[in-house]
């Protein structure tokens, strides 16, 4: 009896987690800039990109950055170099453009840290003209229309922190078939971490973003004292930040849903790159102060191991067998009714299809990232972390 009754605690919960967080998704209205003239013509940005051995990327990226809609005198671009050894600063030099600064983490810092990417972000913001930091990766690819919107958005809400919607690039039909699978089942789950985001900042229940599209205050950053206090983890410095932020200025923290916004990423070309990305994100679970967000991932996690002990314990018993069935089709059902909306404005719903097979796979995927990202290792951009 006590065995139905966990799991009735926990499908109950859990359903109405996601269909809170569908509600508030289908409440966060699209945004659309007041007037042609609504944007701040004085805000100057500065987009920060942090970059380490991106041959294959960094000129897409910049290219789409540089072709904004923007005016070109309100905008530069600080890309920090993070002791690349492959051609990624020569193809960045070869944009000979104006707006394109390029600086050598390897000239400001002479010892070993645990986050690059922080102390990149932070040397770039120490030099940055802009008050409006904007950051991305060096394998994204941003819409022309990224940062005219972005600074409408900040010029209506006078916001201090703004998450915005990231997006996996479809795989490629070159692609091996295996590598295709994993890139469509990373997707599955990326919409779904971007509806939460959406919907979990609108709705101010708990704070998300993803470091590929952000947007903050040169002055909240000082504020907070930048990563102060968090340099240490390896990971965060999106979150981490955010959640600090919050603290300072609750009321100014926005998420942008448009998409002439939406910046479009890389997924993971393999498994073990795949897993190391997913254990680098969870890595940073136990180092929120929202207890909010610590109890949603919590619950998350707790349901996908009761799932599992109910799966094996179903070998066992015809009853435990229904029980798996009901838990599964449940998760199922509600997820997707979560999903529909959300992979629509992505333009992603042909992935749905594969919704229900992934299911086992993401099951297993939660408990062993989760586990892992608290008790084990990873390696990231050749760097070895614990």
């Amino acid at each position: 009896m006590l065995f139905y009754f966990i799991s009735l605690i926990l499908i109950i919960l859990y359903c109405g987690l996601i269909l809170y967080y569908r509600f508030n998704w289908l409440k966060t209205e699209d945004f659309i800039p007041a007037s042609a003239t609504a944007r701040s013509d004085s805000t100057f940005i500065t987009v920060i990109i942090a970059a380490r051995n991106e041959e294959k990327n960094i000129g897409a990226c910049l290219n789409s950055i540089i072709q904004q809609t923007y005016p070109k005198r309100l905008f530069e671009i600080i890309l920090v170099d993070d002791h690349s050894t492959d051609t990624t600063v020569n193809i960045a030099n070869s944009f000979e453009n104006d707006n394109i600064k390029i600086i050598h983490l390897k000239d400001f810092i002479h010892s070993n840290t645990n986050s690059y990417k922080k102390v990149a972000i932070e040397t770039a913001i120490s030099i940055a003209k802009g008050n409006l930091i904007v950051t991305t990766d060096a394998d994204c690819i941003v819409t022309k229309h990224w940062l005219e919107n972005i600074a409408s958005f900040y010029a209506e809400h006078n916001s201090a922190f703004m998450a915005a919607p990231v997006v996996y690039r479809s795989p490629l039909s070159t692609d091996p078939i295996l590598v295709r699978l994993l890139k469509v089942f990373q997707s599955l789950d990326f919409l779904s971490l971007q509806g939460i985001t959406a919907a979990s900042v609108s709705g101010r229940f708990h704070n998300m973003c993803n470091g590929a599209n952000l947007a903050y205050t040169k002055n909240a950053f000082l504020k907070v004292s930048g990563f102060d206090g968090i340099d240490n983890i390896a990971s965060g410095d999106d979150m981490l930040l955010m959640q600090k932020i919050q603290k300072v200025y609750p009321d100014k923290i926005g998420y942008i849903k448009s998409k002439n916004v939406i910046v479009e990423t890389e997924a993971a070309n393999s498994l073990p790159e795949f897993i190391n990305q997913r254990i680098r994100w969870a890595s940073k679970a136990d180092k929120y102060t929202d207890g909010k967000i610590t109890s949603v991932l919590l619950l998350v996690y707790l349901f996908n191991v009761w799932i599992l002990i109910t799966g094996i314990s179903a070998s066992f018993s015809l009853s435990y067998f229904y029980l798996f069935t009901i838990l599964i089709v449940l998760k199922t059902i509600i997820e997707l009714y979560f999903l529909f909306p959300v992979a629509r404005f992505f333009g992603k719903q042909k992935l749905l299809w594969w919704f229900f097979p992934a299911q086992p796979f993401h099951i297993l995927y939660i408990i062993v990232a989760g586990w892992l990202g608290k008790f084990g290792s990873y390696k990231w951009k050749d760097r070895k972390v614990k």
